[in-house]
């Protein structure tokens, strides 16, 4: 099993960001971008950063709370760690995941972002931003109305989408839907990319309520990523 690691860099405005990264064995494919669920760098995030290095993938996740000073753990001021996030915020610190991976050899063709929950939404607006290989959103609310103060609705960012973007929704999501996910596949329509929205009926947004739905969406995921990082 491939472990991961914690290191720190500092950023342009004199803050320090922590990223937990994993490298693959072997010959590495590309680079992932992990964004983290609300809970911030969980156990199951560092999971998921080591089952993508498994593949193949250059792997790094940005702990996103780093501005507030919190824990990460999910413990204490999620609520409050959420509306602090602000879509420069999430830009700047996934540039600088970026130009880790760069510094490694990876390409920005070769470059891609997977996000859950909170970070499902902060992929959207990363792809919509910025120039890289593809991009994965798990879940995610935002969609009609703001994440927060700091993040537009996704449905006016969808159509600038500049990569293949995925989107993975359950329809038990309370905060997420049919309407709204509806807007957002016509949104995402628009952009110059290949782009899907796939509903799961008996999922929430964790996906935690079907474990079948949950393995079909990571198995759709990874595939994405395969078919478009070349």
């Amino acid at each position: 099993m491939i472990q991961t690691r914690t290191e720190t860099i500092a950023l342009t405005n004199d803050t320090r960001l922590r990223l937990t990264a994993a490298e693959p064995e072997n010959v590495v494919r590309g680079g992932i971008v992990v964004l983290h669920e609300a809970g911030g760098v969980t156990e199951r995030t560092r999971a998921l950063v080591a089952a993508l290095a498994e593949e193949g993938w250059l792997t790094v996740a940005p702990h996103l709370y780093h501005r507030d000073g919190a824990d990460e753990d999910g413990s204490a001021g999620t609520a409050e760690q959420v509306g602090g996030l602000s879509g420069d915020s999430v830009l700047a610190d996934t540039d600088a995941a970026f130009v880790w991976l760069a510094d490694r050899g990876v390409s920005t063709d070769r470059q891609g972002i997977i996000g859950f929950d909170v970070g499902g939404s902060a992929a959207l607006l990363v792809a919509s931003s910025r120039r890289l290989g593809a991009a994965v959103t798990v879940g995610g609310d935002g969609i009609a109305a703001p994440l927060s103060e700091g993040f537009p609705p996704l449905i006016d960012i969808a159509g600038e989408l500049s990569c293949p973007w995925l989107g993975l929704y359950g329809e038990a999501d309370t905060n997420t839907g049919g309407a709204e996910l509806d807007k957002l596949r016509a949104a995402a329509a628009t952009a110059d990319a290949v782009t899907d929205v796939v509903r799961y009926p008996k999922a929430d947004h964790r996906f935690d309520a079907d474990p079948d739905a949950a393995g079909e969406a990571w198995q759709r995921a990874r595939n994405w990523l395969d078919v478009h990082l070349r």
